[in-house]
């Protein structure tokens, strides 16, 4: 079985676009495509998302967004969603202008609820099912801006040949994600045209909109008193370690977030003792603890108690809320598009360990006895999924004979009993 090996390049800390020449990421993709080996100076972030396009089985030549609503369905998903009364701020500050691109709005499916601008771009993207109603998720479309700005919860700007479908090389989009109050994501705002939005200025006018969505869908949507919003924490994925405190991002060092979420899963408090032993696996002394807890209340202020125990002064919400709370209403298809990745993938602390396996066990269970390809296959894509036999049975299980899901699954399925051998294969 070909290996996929990393890029020869390091991601850039920014989501701007690198230098590297469109004829060479082609023929980096091609090479993956065909032989399953990255080479070549292509970003991680683009790298990874090729990797979850090639594992759900998104033909690069023949891509096929869903669209399977109808136009009374379509519209009740526009009433239902309260990214429709920001729609205002996004036409003036992205529309007003004629600009040479096309709006969108996802719901948090992938979902194109809204496209709106320049009627010559609006053609030529709905030439290659740009459209609205069809699903544009990395499982349905490959790379993409909106698609991948979902599966990982950050701003993102994918351009020309860094797509997967090769009929969308000819086009750049930059796009991120809007959360309501609570942190949960209610979709993606993207633009979508030919070379300017390749800049790093379009980068920073979709983040720049986004932010004033995120303030109007807040103040429809809640209506508690100024300064009483559930700060919020995000920490699943390559992204999270993002505090959000009245409309202000935080980013915060990697053991800043592991003891607000560890306080945030223990709401009575933690003494010294009880945060050292969940921080590290070495015994960690109460002096280290308290210097830490004091840099960090540097940070937080007042949402961290002065006395001991130590202790949240308000709630947190974390990502894992939203992804425990659609687990327990049973929506898991909204469980496995909350879940952006694990939880803190480099902490070492045992504590987030705990919460890291726990979060996936679960959301790993409720995939599979779902025995919904569509779950399954987006379950199936991700890293953790990737080599998951259990997975890849249900999913061949789950499909029709004989449909592109069903072949792709039991190719899988041989690939990963080979390398497992016989014995393995059959406790897995």
């Amino acid at each position: 079985m070909p290996t996929t090996t990393e890029p020869t390049t390091t991601e850039p800390t920014t989501t701007e676009p690198t230098t590297t020449l469109p004829a060479d990421v082609r023929a980096a993709q091609d090479t993956f495509v065909s032989t399953g080996r990255l080479a070549g100076s292509v970003r991680r972030l683009v790298a990874d998302s090729w990797q979850r396009s090639r594992r759900s089985g998104v033909d690069p030549e023949h891509p096929a967004p869903r669209v399977d609503v109808s136009a009374n369905d379509l519209d009740g998903l526009r009433r239902a969603t309260p990214l429709t009364d920001a729609l205002p701020v996004v036409r003036r500050l992205l529309l007003d202008t004629d600009p040479q691109w096309v709006a969108a709005m996802t719901d948090a499916s992938g979902r194109l609820l809204w496209v709106e601008g320049n009627a010559q771009v609006r053609r030529a993207v709905s030439g290659v099912g740009f459209v609205e109603g069809a699903v544009w998720s990395e499982d349905c479309a490959g790379t993409n801006a909106p698609g991948t700005a979902l599966a990982t919860n950050r701003e993102v700007q994918v351009i020309g040949s860094e797509h997967w479908a090769h009929p969308v090389h000819a086009f750049s989009c930059a796009a991120a994600p809007v959360h309501d109050a609570h942190g949960r994501v209610l979709g993606v705002l993207d633009i979508t045209g030919g070379p300017v939005v390749a800049s790093g200025l379009a980068m920073q006018l979709v983040r720049a909109t986004a932010t004033a969505v995120e303030a109007t869908v807040g103040r429809v949507t809640t209506s508690p008193p100024a300064g009483l919003l559930a700060p919020t924490l995000r920490v699943l994925g390559s992204q999270g370690g993002t505090l959000v405190v009245d409309g202000a991002a935080h980013r915060l060092t990697g053991r800043h977030a592991e003891i607000l979420l560890l306080l945030a899963e223990h709401p009575a408090g933690l003494t010294g003792d009880e945060l050292g032993v969940l921080l590290s696996q070495s015994d960690l002394s109460g002096v280290t603890v308290r210097a830490e807890v004091s840099r960090l209340r540097r940070v937080v202020g007042p949402l961290l108690s002065e006395s001991r125990p130590y202790r949240l002064t308000r709630a947190v919400r974390t990502d894992v809320d939203a992804v425990r709370e659609a687990l327990a209403l049973g929506d898991v298809a909204q469980a496995v598009g909350s879940y952006t990745g694990p939880v803190l993938p480099r902490s070492s602390s045992p504590g987030v360990e705990r919460v890291r396996q726990a979060v996936s066990d679960e959301v790993r269970a409720a995939v599979l006895a779902s025995r919904d390809p569509r779950v399954i296959v987006r379950w199936a894509a991700s890293d953790e999924g990737a080599d998951d036999l259990t997975a890849w049975r249900a999913l061949a299980a789950s499909s029709p004979v004989g449909s592109a899901a069903h072949l792709r699954a039991s190719a899988r399925l041989g690939r990963l009993e080979a390398e497992l051998g016989p014995h393995a294969a059959r406790r897995a």
